[in-house]
């Protein structure tokens, strides 16, 4: 893992004494003729500890939130180039009368103070070129909700650096803003989406990909996200997936856009372990190999889907691991066709889900578990660990992006298949509904999420563009069927303790596409789906969580006691990787007192189901099942590394916490494919007593489970209750078929 260095440059001794506000307030002044003038209130300062964003940050010691925090001796610098952005939401649009600019020593020359309603609109209302640095009080006139500087030209050769940027004036009265309407043939995807058709030459296409995988490949932590997309037709291209990077097609079907080449991810950067190859997707495509070539390879870990793809040639195989070197650590391949083969090598643990496989699949470590596929291999577990399921009881696909033969974009929402195998669309029409991108609001980063809600609120679905998206208040989504689709693994991440998102009791959200990230101040939960006490039955139209991804921890140090609460009845799971840091960016420190974590997943719900289910490095419980009639089908667990000792990793009189546990007062309950491992690398001693915890019920069955010591770092006394052997240093895998 790797991250910007930080620069080392001098700084002042004495922090410059920072003008807080004017602190004039009633007061009457005589006039030359005698006269008294009218007295005047100071100006609000509205901006402090509002939420921030920026074009960049030097390194994690100067975020975009150190200058509004109201503290003279914090900071944010910017990176050492122009343009650069330094954005504060004030919360309601406001009448904004001064600006308040307390640079450290890297100052701006050029730059424009400007604001906007919508936070993509700007309207300057100041500007400069021969600013001289300094504390500078600007009088200014203007209005809006958001308020930034936006520099065009450095003072020296380093960035951007305010110790505070104050915003004055007066608030309220105005009322929200009327959301904007989305034009369907010409949307605004951002500035990070890039889309391309068959007359954009190949050179052109080829360049902006070399462009984007330099920069990601080894950018595991940085802000920066990526959609490239490609519109129905056919092109030649090598595109070479990095961090946070979604390539998809813009077809109804993967055939409608066939890219001649290849769509690989491998690991290179680390010296070909793809244990830490995360956050990438590849949606939508057919591929057709170069000539001469029959391999592919998708060397990945967690939260990398391969899904709806398409990789065209019987004769071809694609390869689950970097190909004779390294590891690779758990994916997903979900209504995907592969006309040859795949070889899952050194890769851990795999689940395929609703696929076809024309010549096979070969290759076993772990736990691979094969649902709905055509081709799949016979069951064997746990020599070779092949759990094969034969068809999936219920499950909607993700919905997609897409452009129609008129030119319209439009979002396909899958219909439920029940009892299905194979693909939704080889050699068949999917079934589904589809909706205009005119029903979306196109949410751009630095909009707020009172924004974003009054835009729910009439009615629209959400799509949101490739970046990082900060919310102080919870996105509510309260109407039925609502949409809710991100490009280019787009971030919410939940500041200044804020749930990230609450999803109403109510049938047929789908939520696609997003990963939510924990702030540094702690969040009592990132997302709850159904507020507590939820009892509506939605099984004729479940809500779906499709590719939703959770972090605490990486690129700071984040904080939130729960990370996924399911409260509703009938929810669909649908590849999820819900993760406490084990490690982060450079100079981001991680540990059992830093990026704290109770729980990854809870589901209070009835009859929640689960494909595909990572969560990881918890402190307490992994995941716990309180609600009757689940089902997991895969489901992938490493449990916490770094508890100091064995007293600190107790639950009561237990040895550590189960990594899934199912509530005592749990009737039914089934779960497939599921493996836990442990490495206890700070201090190996530590045991955990068991790794699946479960009332013993003949109605609540676990069937094809694993636990590993890693290395031999740890122990895991039994695998289900009292039953299975232990996984230790002497014996590092144990298997168990059935419990009970």
């Amino acid at each position: 893992m790797t991250s910007r260095a930080t620069s080392v440059r001098p700084r002042p001794r004495v922090v410059r004494h920072l003008l807080v506000g004017l602190t004039v307030a009633l007061v009457a002044t005589l006039t030359p003729t005698g006269t008294t003038t009218p007295a005047q209130a100071a100006p609000v300062l509205l901006s402090q500890g509002r939420s921030t964003t920026a074009s960049s940050t030097e390194n994690a010691g100067t975020p975009a939130a150190a200058a509004v925090d109201g503290n003279t001796g914090t900071r944010w610098s910017s990176a050492f180039s122009d343009p650069q952005w330094l954005q504060v939401d004030l919360g309601a649009r406001a009448t904004i009368t001064q600006v308040t600019l307390a640079w450290e020593a890297a100052y701006g020359r050029a730059f424009q103070l400007q604001t906007s309603d919508n936070g993509s609109t700007w309207t300057t209302i100041y500007s400069t070129t021969t600013g001289t640095g300094g504390t500078q009080n600007l009088a200014v006139s203007g209005a809006g909700r958001y308020v930034r500087m936006y520099g065009t030209a450095r003072g020296t050769g380093y960035g951007y650096s305010l110790w505070e940027f104050q915003v004055y004036g007066e608030s309220g009265g105005t009322g929200e803003p009327p959301v904007d309407t989305t034009d369907p043939r010409n949307p605004n995807l951002g500035p990070n989406t890039f889309v391309f058709d068959p007359s954009t030459p190949t050179s052109t296409i080829q360049s902006r990909l070399n462009t984007i995988f330099t920069q990601q490949e080894t950018n595991q932590f940085g802000p920066q996200r990526y959609a490239v997309l490609f519109k129905p037709g056919t092109y030649t291209a090598d595109v070479n997936l990095g961090f946070f990077t979604q390539v998809a097609g813009l077809g109804m079907s993967p055939d409608d856009v066939n890219l001649n080449g290849h769509v690989r991810a491998e690991a290179f950067w680390f010296g070909g372990n793809a244990t830490q190859n995360f956050w990438r997707a590849a949606e939508n495509l057919s591929v057709t190999l170069p000539a001469g070539q029959t391999v592919e390879r998708w060397a990945v870990s967690q939260a990398a889907p391969y899904r709806r793809m398409h990789l065209r040639g019987a004769q071809n195989q694609i390869q689950l691991w970097n190909g004779g070197d390294g590891w690779s650590s758990g994916g997903l391949m979900a209504d995907t066709r592969i006309d040859g083969l795949v070889v899952s090598g050194s890769q851990q643990q795999w689940y395929s889900r609703n696929s076809e496989f024309g010549n096979g699949w070969t290759g076993s470590v772990w736990n691979m578990v094969f649902q709905g596929v055509n081709g799949a291999p016979a069951p064997s577990f746990p020599n070779p660990s092949h759990t094969v399921i034969p068809q999936t009881p219920q499950v909607r696909e993700k919905p997609f992006l897409y452009v129609d033969g008129t030119g319209e974009y439009r979002v396909f929402v899958p219909a439920l298949r029940t009892n299905s195998t194979g693909t939704s669309w080889y050699n068949k029409t999917p079934a589904g509904s589809s909706i205009s991108l005119s029903q979306f609001y196109v949410v751009q980063p630095g909009t707020s999420a009172a924004t974003i809600n009054a835009a729910l609120a009439q009615g629209r679905h959400l799509l949101f563009t490739p970046g990082v998206h900060r919310v102080t208040e919870p996105i509510q989504v309260n109407r039925a069927d609502t949409v809710v689709l991100g490009l280019g693994l787009a971030t919410i991440q939940a500041d200044n303790g804020a749930v990230g998102m609450r999803v109403a009791d109510v049938d047929g959200v789908k939520v696609a596409g997003i990963m939510f990230e924990a702030g540094t101040t702690n969040s009592p939960v990132l997302m709850e789906v159904g507020p507590s006490g939820s009892s509506a039955s939605h099984a004729t139209n479940p809500t779906s969580l499709h590719d939703v991804f959770f972090r605490i921890g990486g690129p700071h140090v984040g904080k939130a006691t729960n990370t996924l609460t399911v409260n509703s009845d009938n929810v669909i799971g649908d590849h999820m990787w819900l993760w406490r840091a084990d490690h982060a960016a450079s100079g981001v420190p991680t540990g059992w007192t830093l990026n704290t974590a109770d729980t990854g997943l809870t589901v209070n719900g009835d009859n929640v189901t689960m494909y595909g289910l990572f969560v990881e490095h918890y402190q307490k419980y992994q995941t716990i099942w309180n609600g009757n009639g689940g089902r997991t089908y895969f489901y992938q667990n490493e449990l916490p590394y770094d508890p100091p000792n064995q007293a600190a990793w107790m639950n009561g009189s237990t040895r550590g916490y189960a990594a899934y546990k199912v509530a005592d007062s749990v009737t039914s309950h089934q779960a497939f494919g599921l493996g836990s491992y442990s490495y206890f690398n700070v201090n190996p001693a530590v045991v955990e007593e068991r790794a699946f915890e479960v009332p013993n019920n003949p109605n609540v069955r676990f069937t094809n489970m694993v636990t590993v010591s890693l290395g031999g770092v740890g122990t895991i006394n039994r695998v289900i209750n009292n039953a299975g052997g232990t996984a230790n240093a002497a014996n590092q895998q144990v298997y168990l078929t059935t419990y009970p």
